[in-house]
Parts: C-alpha cells; sequence; structure tokens
C-alpha cells in the first residue's frame, strides 16, 4: 500500500522541525573541537612542566602553575561534558520528532523538555569554558618554556 499524502506531509514536516536542532548541533560540534584543542593545550603545558629539571625556578612556582592548569583541565573537561550531553539531548530531540511524525504519538512535551535540558546543559557548559578562558588569562605565571 502507497504511503499516505498525510504520512508524506507529516514526515516533510518532521524534517522541517529537526533542521534546527541539526544546525544547532553543527554549533556545538565547533565549540567541542575549540573546547578540546584547549584541553590538549592545557595537557601538554602540564606534560612539559613536569618533564623539565629547570633549576632556573623554584620547585613552589611550577607547583603553583602545575595546580593551575589542573583546575582548568577540570573546568575545561566539564565544559567538555557538559556540551557533550546537550548535544545527545539535542539528538534525542530529533529522534522524538521523528516518531512523533511517524507515529502520530502526542511527544511535543517530551520535546520540549528534552529541548530546555539540551539548552540548559549547553548554556553550563558556556559558563563553565568562560571561566576556563578568564583564569587562562588571569594570574598567568610567566616560565619559559623548552627551546
Amino acid at each position: 500500500m502507497p504511503p499516505s499524502t498525510d504520512s508524506i506531509t507529516d514526515v516533510a514536516r518532521a524534517i522541517q522541525l529537526a533542521l534546527a536542532p541539526v544546525f544547532l548541533l553543527t554549533g556545538i560540534a565547533g565549540l567541542l573541537n575549540v573546547m578540546a584543542g584547549r584541553l590538549s593545550r592545557i595537557v601538554d603545558r602540564a606534560r612539559t612542566l613536569t618533564e623539565r629539571d629547570d633549576a632556573r625556578f623554584e620547585r613552589s612556582v611550577i607547583v603553583r602553575e602545575l595546580q593551575g592548569l589542573e583546575r582548568r583541565r577540570h573546568l575545561t573537561s566539564v565544559a567538555i561534558t557538559s556540551c557533550t550531553i546537550a548535544a545527545l539531548m539535542l539528538c534525542s530531540v530529533i529522534v522524538t520528532l521523528f516518531f512523533e511524525a511517524m507515529f502520530r504519538a502526542p511527544l511535543a512535551w517530551v520535546v520540549g523538555i528534552l529541548f530546555t535540558s539540551s539548552t540548559l546543559a549547553l548554556v553550563v557548559g558556556l559558563a563553565f569554558f568562560l571561566r576556563e578562558v578568564h583564569m587562562a588569562t588571569q594570574n598567568r605565571i610567566a616560565i619559559p618554556t623548552a627551546k
């Protein structure tokens, strides 16, 4: 039996509704890429400090910078986790939109809850990321890197 015009219209509507979350997913992917890059730089810097035997600096100065790097690593990890959760919830929104269209199920409340939760998780991730960026620009201890 060929699909009815109504079911084709419903699927087309679901695709239209899913486009906005897909664009938001693209933005979140870009954010995750930037955050992962920052995390990589933090880890590389900590590795450089722990592997160096530099008598020009007191050990307490290096330890203090390592503690700051650990705090920044933690903030960036929480930001990445939160943004990943936001992306997963957004994927759930897209799936729910298609279930709603395919099975004619009244799932608008689920879509609303998932989208709101996704947005809140994204806000939390961005707040942690902003805090990490702020920490990176404040009280930077100037230790020359190995050449």
